[in-house]
């Protein structure tokens, strides 16, 4: 599977930690702050450290920032450098933008922006958001020691229609299924969500459903990249 190429912009305490995080998980990781002593700390474990201000936008440009696939904005202590920054991101056309905001109000506005997703304090592990970025399939998830995760995943097309049993999650994946989330037309026309309980082998995934498996993260990812 190809790496993804990846921007932080900001290495403070957590920009950092995603970035090495994103890195050892084998993205291809770019770090932009204007403290030159971040950038020295950071630079050894990423693809490329680079001392810049991102709320100017031709310093972005200068680093052919369009490439990547996409860029968290982990400036904390500074909402205005936070929608510059983003601002710029979206006007340079970086295809997926999280920007991190502290409360509603700044939520409000990063919306307003068109930011479609936005890190709050309570999500601010790196290891959620990586996931976040490396498995888009990946709805949330749970880290439990020793590399191991209870995630809830969007079922991929390839198991769509098929039988629990003939999908063989322990043997062929390495992973268990907990069970299954189905998205049905409620009463009102919304739609329900409703757990379907231990799913039997003869029970057939459906079109809108959530799977809910426990595994390692790498056989969790094999699983998706698979069926994808």
């Amino acid at each position: 599977m190809k790496s993804q190429k990846i921007a932080v912009i900001g290495v403070g305490k957590y920009g950092s930690a995603t970035a090495r995080k994103l890195a050892s998980r084998g993205a291809e990781v770019y770090c932009f702050d204007p403290n030159l002593e971040k950038i020295e700390n950071i630079k050894e474990d990423v693809a490329l450290a680079v001392a810049l201000d991102a709320t100017d936008k031709k310093a972005l440009q200068s680093q052919n920032i369009h490439n990547v696939d996409a860029a968290i904005v982990a400036i904390g202590d500074n909402f205005e450098a936070v929608v510059l920054a983003t601002v710029n991101l979206l006007e340079l056309k970086v295809p997926g933008v999280i920007s991190r905001a502290s409360g509603e109000n700044q939520k409000k506005i990063l919306k307003k922006l068109g930011v479609q997703d936005i890190l709050t304090p309570e999500e601010e592990v790196a290891s959620v958001v990586t996931e976040r970025l490396l498995n888009p399939s990946i709805l949330s998830f749970l880290e439990l020691p020793d590399n191991y995760e209870i995630a809830e995943v969007k079922a991929p097309g390839k198991v769509m229609g098929r039988t629990i049993g003939d999908i063989n999650f322990r043997n062929r994946y390495k992973l268990t299924l907990v069970t299954v989330k189905r998205a049905c037309d409620g009463a009102n026309g919304d739609m329900e969500v409703h757990t379907l309980g231990v799913p039997t082998s003869s029970a057939k995934i459906g079109p809108h459903d959530t799977l809910v498996v426990f595994g390692t993260a790498k056989d969790v990812a094999r699983f998706l990249e698979v069926n994808s």
